[in-house]
C-alpha cells in the first residue's frame, strides 16, 4: 500500500489515483495523517480487504508529507562508508552519529525552498523510514515488523550554522523551513522484493549528484532500530533518515552549494521523488 497526505488527508494512492480513507472506510478512520501510526496494526487488516472506490486524480503539489507530526524525528550521519570518506570523517564502528531535524522543518514532496541569505545550502538524499508500533529494546530480527513503510527524504543542510562554532550545531543547520521534504508517500515493507537494496539518488537540473542503494549502508535499516530502541523507545509514527551516500556538496572540490533558481530531483525505486525548487532569500 501507498499511504499518504492529501491536501492534509489521510489517503491510499493507486494506479488510479487518490482515495479519501475516512470516506473509504465510513468514518473508521480519520483524516488526519499522522494518526493512522497510532493504529497501524488495525489500519493494515483494513487496507488489505478495503474495496477502494472513487479514486481521483490530483496534483503531486497537493502532497504533504506523509508522516507531517512525528512524536520523534531521528537523523543518522555518516552511514555510508564513501560518504564518510568525502568528508574526511571517520566510519563509525559500534553506531552511527545521531541528530534531530526539527519537525517544523517537514514539507511535502513538491515544494519551493527559500535558500538563507550568505549560507552554504547542501542536498543529501536518504531512505525515509516511519515506524508503526512502539519498539523498545527491539532486535535487529525483529526490527522490520516495527516498519510501517518508506519514503523518500531530503536532508537539505545549511552547512555554516551546521560545522560553526564554539560546537557544532547539527540540528539547527538542518532544520530551516522546508529542509525536510519527505514523501512522496509510504510505501509498506511488504511491496519491496528486498528492503534492504533500494537505489537512491538525486540530480540538480538533470546533473546526477548522488547515486547509490540502501545495501551499502554501514548500518542496516534493523541495525539502526535495533541501536535506537536500545536507548529509547521509538513511537509509532517517528521517523528516521537513514543517511545519505556520496555526492555531496561539501565533499567536492571545490565546495558546490544549492543555487537560486536550481531544481533538485530525489529519488527512491519503488517509492518515488521528490522536488524543491530554491529560491533567494
Amino acid at each position: 500500500m501507498r499511504i499518504g497526505n492529501l491536501s492534509g488527508r489521510l489517503a491510499l494512492f493507486t494506479e488510479q489515483g487518490a482515495v479519501d480513507v475516512e470516506k473509504a472506510s465510513g468514518g473508521r478512520f480519520g483524516p488526519e495523517p499522522q494518526a493512522v501510526y497510532h493504529v497501524w496494526e488495525d489500519f493494515l487488516g483494513w487496507g488489505k480487504d478495503a474495496k477502494l472506490s472513487g479514486a481521483v486524480t490530483f496534483d503531486p503539489a497537493d502532497l504533504g508529507s506523509p508522516a507531517p507530526a512525528p512524536p520523534q524525528l531521528f537523523g543518522i550521519g555518516v552511514n555510508y562508508r564513501e560518504h564518510a570518506e568525502e568528508t574526511k570523517l571517520d566510519t563509525p564502528d559500534k553506531f552511527p552519529p545521531v541528530f534531530t531535524k526539527f519537525r517544523t522543518a517537514i514539507s511535502g514532496p513538491v515544494t519551493t525552498v527559500t535558500l538563507p541569505e550568505d549560507g552554504h545550502t547542501d542536498w543529501e538524499v536518504e531512505l525515509v523510514v516511519v515506524i508503526g508500533r512502539r519498539a523498545d529494546r527491539v532486535p535487529a530480527a525483529d526490527a522490520w515488523s516495527c516498519v510501517a513503510g518508506l519514503a523518500v527524504g531530503q536532508d537539505i543542510s545549511e552547512r555554516i550554522r551546521q560545522i560553526e562554532g564554539p560546537a557544532p550545531q547539527f540540528s539547527l543547520g538542518k532544520s530551516l523551513p522546508g529542509f525536510a521534504p519527505i514523501g512522496p508517500w509510504v510505501v509498506t515493507v511488504d511491496e519491496f522484493e528486498n528492503p534492504d537494496d533500494l537505489e537512491l539518488g538525486c540530480a540538480i537540473d538533470g546533473e546526477t549528484v548522488q547515486h547509490s542503494r540502501t545495501s551499502n549502508l554501514i548500518f542496516s535499516v534493523p541495525q539502526l532500530v535495533e541501536g535506537l530502541s536500545a536507548t529509547l523507545a521509538l513511537l509509532p509514527g517517528d521517523v528516521i533518515f537513514t543517511g545519505t551516500p556520496a555526492g555531496v556538496g561539501i565533499g567536492r572540490n571545490p565546495p558546490r552549494w544549492l543555487q537560486p533558481g536550481e531544481e533538485l530531483v530525489s529519488y527512491v525505486t519503488g517509492i518515488g521523488e521528490l522536488r524543491q525548487r530554491f529560491v533567494s532569500a
